[in-house]
């Protein structure tokens, strides 16, 4: 055992303004859960049928929708947000986060006046393209902000607000479209989409409070704006000395990196040891398809109507579930800061997803049709929205975005969200396929697909993530810098902190006892 300085862990309450700050951002996110859970829900709406679909008397709604119409009101969306998260880093290198999530914001309000407007089906598909623009801005820079802004020992907390938010906005649209999927009008379906005003409303307004990445300012070279945003995010928290030691670490980090590559674009994340970091980045997000969530997320009260629940029931269970997400991300945001790392909260979801998709599969397969099938349907889903909230979708941004560079991060999280919505759309598209009557199918047997997919996740969350938990995002660069293998990752002594804090001491004598603290670790 050995006395080293770091920068000191305070308690979440010492960084309540840091909170605040985040979870403002974050907001951005809840827009995500209100779109799914609304479009989830109509398209198994009798008001939005009437308007958007036909008559069908053999399905219990006594109406059904066109198989085209329904993969691409799901898929344009994410066509979108493929698009605009592909753009993130070019529009982020000139103009920063957060006047990307203003942008956000206006595109939101246009694509919501669109739909609620519109009874013609071409202009419902441009609405959701241009929410799908939106949508992909504010799920990538309010990830990337709150990635840079939060202090190392909460990042996995306040990132995790994603899903927090996520599932409030999902709690908020399954409520909505629970109180109004009896009315056979516009309304029926309008009230539910206008509840998209919500997050760009609020965000618009809190935006202004907000200060910019200090990452971001740092490495655009504006260093006392960098400096002034770091005080707002964590001064409070800090003593003098732990302040310092945080902003010398930041600076040396940004300018060892700046040294590294004198360019930024997108070429750089596939070359040296940036490939690396891009394809685990990569990797992460697509565990969150992998995962088969926007399968049930997307398709979840559809997909419980065709199984033979009254239009009620499958509302009623679509609201049940959605609070259940809710339970399991309190839990995982707990597990990550007092208990596991984020490898072993990412194979744990793995594994719990994959047998709760297994379930859904066999119960399908050896008592088709019965209402034990039919129960089972209902419980292994439940338990599939507890543990995905819980664990994968828990994990998955706190550790993509601590995974790559900060030169680099817009442009490598942009991409791989961006990968991510492709593969989204891609599920999208083909889920009606499997599951619709008037194609294969399959029913709950999809899950089969599903359960095979979380095992592989499984693998590579075993073989290829590193533990990242705890790390300042500078001494993540150095251990990637360095070279270190995944085994190795969470106990190699990084230099950056005890360079920092000599710094630090020869400005201001006595720092470093102050800041000394106990801990184990492996020399290199």
């Amino acid at each position: 055992m050995a006395a080293i300085a770091k920068i000191p862990e305070t308690s979440l309450w010492a960084n309540r303004k840091c909170l605040l700050i985040c979870a403002i951002v974050a907001i951005a996110n809840m827009q995500y859960g209100l779109d799914s859970a609304a479009i989830g829900s109509l398209q198994a709406m009798p008001g939005f049928l009437v308007v958007f679909g036909y008559k069908d008397s053999t399905q219990a709604t006594g109406y059904a929708i066109e198989g085209t119409f329904q993969r691409l009101i799901g898929s344009l969306l994410t066509l979108g947000a493929f698009l605009s998260s592909l753009v993130a880093g070019a529009f982020a290198h000139f103009f920063g986060r957060k006047t990307a999530l203003w942008l956000a914001c206006v595109l939101n309000a246009i694509a919501c006046i669109i739909q609620i407007s519109t009874t013609d089906k071409v202009a419902v598909y441009i609405g959701r393209l241009i929410l799908g623009l939106a949508n992909g801005f504010l799920v990538t820079f309010s990830n990337i902000y709150t990635a840079e802004a939060a202090p190392a020992h909460l990042r996995a907390v306040m990132v995790a607000l994603f899903s927090e938010w996520v599932n409030i906005g999902s709690i908020v649209g399954s409520a909505v479209t629970n109180a109004t999927k009896n009315r056979l009008d516009k309304a029926s379906y309008q009230i539910p989409l206008g509840t998209l005003f919500i997050v760009p409303t609020f965000l618009a307004i809190g935006l202004s409070f907000v200060p910019e990445s200090p990452r971001y300012l740092l490495y655009k070279g504006k260093t006392e704006a960098a400096r002034e945003s770091l005080k707002k995010l964590r001064g409070g928290s800090l003593s003098p000395e732990g302040f310092e030691l945080e902003w010398v670490e930041m600076v040396k980090g940004i300018e060892e990196e700046k040294h590294a590559a004198k360019t930024i674009g997108p070429l750089d994340m596939f070359r040296g040891t940036e490939l690396r970091r891009t394809l685990l980045c990569y990797g992460v997000i697509a565990t969150q398809t992998g995962a088969g969530s926007w399968f049930i997320i997307s398709y979840s009260t559809y997909f419980l109507i065709v199984a033979g629940l009254t239009v009620d029931d499958a509302f009623r269970f679509s609201v049940i579930n959605t609070c259940l997400g809710f339970i399991g991300v309190n839990v995982g945001m707990y597990l990550m800061r007092h208990v596991m790392g984020r490898r072993t909260v990412l194979m744990t979801g793995a594994a719990a997803q994959g047998c709760a998709m297994l379930g859904m599969a066999v119960s399908a397969t050896v008592a088709y049709g019965t209402i034990s099938a039919r129960n089972c349907l209902i419980a292994f889903t439940a338990l599939y929205q507890f543990s995905y909230n819980a664990f994968v979708g828990d994990a998955t941004y706190p550790t993509a975005t601590e995974l790559v560079s900060t030169r680099l991060r817009s442009w490598s999280v942009g991409s791989a969200i961006s990968l991510g919505y492709f593969l989204a759309w891609l599920t999208g598209f083909c889920s009606p396929y499997f599951i619709n009557p008037e194609d294969l199918n399959w029913g709950a047997k999809y899950a089969y697909i599903w359960a095979a997919s979380n095992f592989c996740c499984l693998v590579f969350f075993y073989l290829c993530i590193p533990e990242t938990k705890g790390r300042t995002l500078e001494e993540i660069d150095e251990l990637f810098a360095s070279r270190v293998s995944v085994r190795k990752f969470k106990s190699f002594k990084t230099s950056i902190v005890a360079e920092a804090l000599k710094d630090v001491e020869s400005r201001s004598p006595g720092a470093e006892k102050k800041l000394a603290t106990t801990e184990h670790v492996d020399e290199a």
